[in-house]
């Protein structure tokens, strides 16, 4: 099955292509950019996105062998759903739906987020909203040999969202962040959404 764009996302890629030119980013990254730059209408996001060394190509073959995607909410969720269902099927769970009762002081999306690193220690993981929840995945992956597929992480705000970047950035760890305060569902969708047409593409050119 080939993944048609609607003519509109592609006259929309088309006026993003001109406004932002020549660049530096490699093909599969400048999908994942002009994805973002399209969910979000800010060119910010140029500037901001940072991918870790041969990241895409990890990403892409952790999708097509149907690794689990834990999201911290489920606007993430509901944001992916339509392109998992047309390429790979990935199992997709909302870590904010999967916690038991939080710790004190502990919010639902990170004792959420720590269940879903349990039970699925080699899944693709997605933060767009709750930076509380990429600091306790960030803090168990020190604790734990385990690998993890990929960290998406962009939560966007204004209390801990920096210092949660700065701890995902000193792991050794397939990754791609966005820097700052700036992120949010919409983007961390069209980063997951990106990926998942790339490895479905790589697959067709495969076949």
């Amino acid at each position: 099955m080939t993944l048609i764009l609607h003519p509109i996302l592609q006259q929309s890629f088309a006026t993003i292509d001109d406004e932002i030119g020549p660049h530096h980013f490699s093909a599969d990254q400048y999908a994942v950019v002009r994805r973002v730059i399209h969910s979000t209408a800010d060119f910010e996001f140029q500037h901001l996105l940072h991918f870790s060394p041969g990241v895409i190509p990890q990403a892409t073959a952790a999708l097509a062998q149907g690794k689990p995607i834990v999201t911290d909410v489920n606007m993430v969720t509901v944001g992916i759903q339509s392109v998992v269902r047309q390429t790979f099927h990935n199992p997709v769970i909302t870590a904010v739906d999967a916690g038991q009762s939080p710790a004190p002081g502990q919010t639902r999306t990170a004792s959420g987020m720590l269940q879903c690193f349990q039970d699925y220690p080699d899944a693709i993981y997605v933060i767009g909203n709750a930076p509380t929840a990429l600091i306790a995945l960030c803090q168990q992956i020190q604790r734990s040999a385990q690998q993890l597929a990929l960290v998406i992480g962009v939560p966007v705000g204004f209390i801990g969202v920096i210092e949660a970047k700065t701890a995902l950035a000193q792991l050794s760890i397939p990754q791609i962040r966005i820097e700052g305060r700036k992120g949010g569902s919409p983007a961390a969708a069209a980063i997951v959404n990106a990926l998942l047409t790339l490895a479905w593409q790589q697959r067709g050119q495969q076949a």
